[in-house]
């Protein structure tokens, strides 16, 4: 009798050749079966392979004292192996990016999140259809103008004799220009980001209302409830999922804040309250002083971000599981 004909253990279970055989078996059937499907699949996953897993071999960059002229291979081992993370943590400039990165995504999520939201809400409850269309057109309109012809008109809004200065002054406030002064730095990417995104953002709560059994509603009407209360006990419940699944994502890019958008508004005035990891590391690695480029310290910071926005997709993940039962996995 063959080895793997028995299991060891003389139960007659099948060992692991037979269900090997078996799963090649399956294999070949279900490749018969669905052959074309996998051919079609097989550029999707060359492209996975080169632009997605194949720079991860960047990464021990991290580890190493890099030199370009030696290439990764060539370049020695950092002595000790974290020591461009302590680099890092020690670097003067590590409170004042922590802080103003936290704090910049903080905000956005605070006031940006909660938006698109109650944008689907409202637009939920016209009936009039071309109005509706109308301001979905209208909200839409500034995510498709790009971040360079949209930091322009911030800019030219923010200047001392711009939009917002002739606001103030008309109001009896004082014209300044408003990207020079660090106390309004923030407001005005907050308050961009929000213009720009909240109609392309409310899109997938629309989808998400378009599924919300419209039956639920007329039994409300039936037993009185008004608009506001089908919308309290109804549309927001049927929200809740997607609102979950949404919210655990942007934690889970916290520290992700965009550098394209804070290199153009910000100058020498606004460092300490706009450098963030993101234009850090894009400093050190595209140094402007004439120094040379760190960049196993910029690979090391871009490690490190990585991690955090790791640990606080698992934390809001978990939470958002025991609370609504809503998760990503």
């Amino acid at each position: 009798m063959k080895a793997d004909a028995v299991n060891v253990n003389g139960t007659g279970t099948k060992t692991f050749g037979q269900r090997l055989r078996r799963f090649g078996q399956r294999l070949r059937r279900d490749w018969n079966m669905n052959k074309w499907k996998y051919i079609m699949i097989i550029p999707v996953l060359i492209y996975l392979a080169l632009f997605c897993y194949k720079p991860m071999y960047g990464l021990i960059i991290a580890f190493k004292d890099y030199k370009i002229t030696r290439g990764i291979a060539g370049s020695s081992w950092a002595d000790p192996w974290y020591k461009w993370f302590l680099n890092f943590i020690t670097d003067p400039y590590f409170p004042r990016v922590i802080k103003n990165t936290f704090l910049i995504s903080g905000l956005t999520i605070l006031f940006g999140f909660p938006t698109p939201i109650i944008l689907a809400l409202l637009i939920n409850e016209v009936r009039n259809k071309a109005f509706k269309r109308t301001v979905q057109t209208i909200t839409y309109m500034p995510y498709f103008i790009s971040t360079v012809v949209m930091c322009g008109i911030i800019k030219v809004f923010c200047m001392q004799d711009g939009l917002f200065a002739q606001i103030a002054t008309a109001l009896g406030g004082v014209a300044e220009n408003y990207l020079a002064n660090p106390k309004y730095f923030r407001t005005v990417y907050v308050v961009s980001d929000i213009w720009q995104k909240i109609g392309w953002d409310s899109i997938i709560y629309l989808a998400a209302l378009s599924a919300i059994d419209q039956e639920q509603y007329e039994a409300a009407r039936v037993d009185g409830a008004n608009r506001f209360q089908q919308m309290l006990h109804i549309t927001l419940p049927g929200l809740m999922p997607t609102i979950m699944i949404l919210f655990i994502l942007r934690m889970g890019n916290i520290l992700n804040v965009g550098y394209e958008k804070i290199l153009l508004l910000y100058n020498a005035t606004t460092y300490e309250v706009a450098d963030v990891i993101s234009t850090y590391t894009y400093r050190l690695s595209f140094p402007t002083s004439g120094g040379s480029p760190m960049y196993s310290k910029s690979t090391a910071i871009g490690l490190f971000n990585t991690l955090v926005n790791v640990v606080f997709l698992m934390i809001t993940n978990e939470i958002s599981k025991k609370a609504t039962e809503s998760s990503l996995f």
